[in-house]
């Protein structure tokens, strides 16, 4: 899952396209790479973003949205939104997916409409809003309290008839460095709830504050993790830097072709 962000606000310099054309030429550059999805989002839910109105949000989503379905036809688009709302227009618009970083937290219509739209449906866990969600974030048990949190939310989208499911344990977002290791280490837990796993910790801080690095120096950190992550039971990496997360996904199956599938 290739990360294109709509937004001059995200955390990482690089992923940033404020105009249509850049998004429509990294989109691009993305799917030659091998990436299968592609993420738009068009506000920023780093730790301390604030909320920008839905108007603006959808300003900066469809155009760029319609731009890349017209010029990749086959694509396959996902929405990063957790507005009921703005999902609407990104489906009637080309997207395929929505990518919702609450879980359905934020937006109390938001089930139903996955519900009555049927397209797959990333359900992440957050442990508040992007505001505030980094202060002082405290589990008993990070791993088994998310594994509640998406067997919960599990059962509501199945209540709206929700089948197409991604689970994505949401690293660094309301979680403290041990947090998001301890989540790593049990991601293969939320692959037995029965849906495909996403990891997302392109570029993030889980890699800089051990390494001392910023986003931008992060690629080789982020590589680690995601092999670690693949190691361990994830099925999907959304990253910013797509060929290097496919040459890791194809080096981890070459390693499983002989036998070697032991987690580590």
């Amino acid at each position: 899952m290739g990360v294109i962000n709509l937004s001059q606000e995200s955390f990482y310099e690089g992923s940033r396209f404020s105009s249509v054309q850049k998004a429509v030429d990294i989109a691009g550059a993305m799917l030659n790479d091998g990436a299968g999805i592609l993420d738009l989002g068009a506000m920023s839910t780093r730790p301390g973003s604030e909320e920008i109105s839905p108007k603006q949000e959808l300003e900066r989503l469809i155009p760029a949205l319609t731009a890349i379905r017209s010029a990749f036809g086959s694509a396959f688009i996902s929405a990063d939104t957790y507005r009921a709302s703005i999902a609407i227009e990104a489906i009637a618009n080309g997207a395929d997916m929505v990518n919702d970083i609450s879980g359905g937290t934020f937006d109390p219509e938001m089930y139903e409409t996955i519900g009555r739209l049927q397209v797959p449906y990333v359900l992440m866990h957050t442990g508040g809003k992007p505001a505030n969600m980094q202060e002082n974030p405290v589990y008993s048990d990070v791993v088994e309290e998310v594994a509640l949190f998406f067997s919960s939310k599990i059962e509501a989208l199945h209540k709206q008839n929700v089948r197409q499911i991604i689970l994505d344990p949401g690293f660094g977002f309301g979680k403290t460095l041990e947090h998001n290791f301890r989540l790593l280490a049990g991601i293969h837990i939320f692959g037995d709830l029965g849906f495909p796993v996403l990891a997302g910790m392109s570029r993030k801080s889980m890699i800089n504050k051990v390494l001392g690095t910023k986003p931008i120096e992060a690629l080789n950190g982020t590589t680690i993790l995601n092999t670690i992550a693949l190691l361990n039971g994830a099925d999907i990496l959304r990253v910013h830097d797509v060929k290097e997360a496919c040459e890791c996904k194809k080096l981890i199956e070459a390693y499983r072709e002989f036998g070697l599938d032991q987690k580590i």
